[in-house]
């Protein structure tokens, strides 16, 4: 798959429950597909495992219109540039995404395929991330006294979050 620009809106109630509980409903427009997901509490551990629930939406307007209905609100959104390749001779998927706070590594499969492909890479465990756009946002934005908003590529007036680092 070549390279694809994402936006992601992120979903929760008023109090937060979703953020509260470490989950996660999101709307991803990345081209011509829209794709809603829910993501459980991840599970402990060094590997970022959790539960999934992925659809097609075929109008992401009408999801997030719907989503406003039962009471959820817009609380973040996250843009990233994603490509995507598959790991053949361990059998994992390893996502490239750039993102206005820098580029990302992601690898999908079992914990021995995403050991394999990282130390293939030359990445240990001791250079793992497990938390999220949102986590990794606000950290960059403390990290330099900013207010965070959303995580796109005109964060700032004037400047781009890129152009902070």
């Amino acid at each position: 798959m070549g390279r694809v620009f994402e936006t992601n809106i992120v979903f929760d109630f008023p109090d937060q429950r979703f953020r509260r509980e470490r989950k996660l409903l999101r709307l991803r427009c990345a081209g011509a597909r829209s794709i809603l997901t829910y993501k459980g509490t991840p599970e402990e551990g060094p590997l970022k495992s959790r539960e999934e629930i992925e659809l097609e939406a075929s109008d992401p307007r009408q999801a997030k219109l719907l989503f406003e209905q039962l009471g959820l609100q817009q609380v973040f959104e996250y843009e990233k540039y994603r490509t995507e390749y598959r790991c053949a001779a361990a059998g994992a998927m390893v996502m490239l995404d750039e993102t206005p706070i820098g580029d990302f590594l992601e690898i999908e499969g079992t914990p021995e395929e995403i050991a394999s492909t990282a130390a293939q890479l030359g990445f240990g465990p001791d250079r793992y991330i497990n938390s999220s756009y949102g986590t990794l946002y606000r950290d960059w934005c403390r990290e330099r006294n900013l207010e965070p908003s959303n995580m796109t590529f005109n964060v700032h007036p004037g400047r781009s979050a890129r152009e902070e680092r």
